[in-house]
């Protein structure tokens, strides 16, 4: 683990791993810590990755103002990171949430982007979310499994505004594409790892401005991957391909059977779509 003072005073911590050209890795949650991300599958055979907690996170100190929570204001510290590792430009990918923030950096500072991941992205940044036909088709797609009767439940209370811990692990299995031991040990560790003020704060009023961030993107002139896994619910592939499209050149990527965390299901799909990008 390794710490840097950020442009408020902050210190926040990152976690490096693997070998390679380095890969900035900011993690969702929101406000999780970004140790469920663990080496994305085995890329860390081809990349160094350096693994962000937000502030508020794992290792990370909590900050004085919880303004700073905010999704657009946490791309200040990634160019903190940025300016520590003595970097020009950053290859830089986002997961879920932590692709709004990686959003957020692009519209902030283009410049500062050798290229750019969004991997199960979040959709909220540019105006968009699944809706209830998405979800009762997801549903649908589950009726069989014998937990979906909880879950179900247990996202409906959710969704009403009832955020526990045991409703977020009761429905998890809707977020997954194979409901395995693997997949039951991951969603477990959300407990241990998220930060309750960091993922309240990340949304809070005037995080979004979804026509800024549109036309931010439509400017881009880097390379960018953007990536969807057809049995996810948060990002589903015909709303990632949405994004895709906003994004001149971009490439869009849709992994068979993974759910929301895809390196889970099929690690050698997204290894091989991840290790060589951008080209070089």
């Amino acid at each position: 683990m390794a710490r840097f003072t950020t442009y408020d005073g902050t210190t926040l911590a990152y976690h490096e791993t693997g070998d390679g050209p380095p890969l900035v890795c900011v993690p969702g949650g929101p406000g999780r810590a970004g140790a469920y991300l663990g080496d994305l599958g085995g890329l860390d055979r081809h990349r160094t990755l350096l693994l962000l907690d937000n502030r508020g996170t794992g290792d990370s100190d909590t900050p004085a103002d919880p303004a700073t929570y905010r999704r657009d204001r946490l791309a200040a510290d990634v160019d903190a990171l940025r300016a520590h590792l003595g970097l020009e430009r950053i290859d830089l990918l986002g997961h879920s949430a932590g692709a709004g923030i990686a959003m957020a950096y692009a519209e902030h500072h283009p410049d500062r982007l050798a290229s750019l991941i969004l991997l199960t992205p979040s959709l909220r940044a540019i105006g968009t979310t699944p809706t209830e036909q998405d979800w009762a088709r997801h549903l649908r797609a589950h009726a069989g499994q014998p937990w979906i009767t909880e879950a179900a439940a247990a996202f409906t209370a959710w969704s009403a505004g009832n955020d526990t811990p045991a409703n977020r692990l009761a429905a998890a299995p809707l977020f997954y594409g194979r409901w395995d031991d693997r997949a039951r040990a991951h969603a477990a560790a959300e407990t241990t790892e998220a930060s309750p003020a960091a993922q309240t704060g990340y949304a809070a009023d005037g995080a979004f401005s979804p026509g800024h961030t549109r036309r931010a993107l439509a400017d881009l002139d880097i390379p960018v991957l953007v990536y969807a896994a057809d049995a996810d619910p948060v990002s589903p592939p015909h709303l990632v391909r949405e994004l895709a499209d906003l994004i001149p050149g971009a490439r869009y990527v849709e992994q068979p059977g993974g759910g929301h965390f895809p390196w889970l299901e099929d690690p050698d799909f997204l290894v091989d779509r991840l290790r060589d990008f951008p080209p070089r």
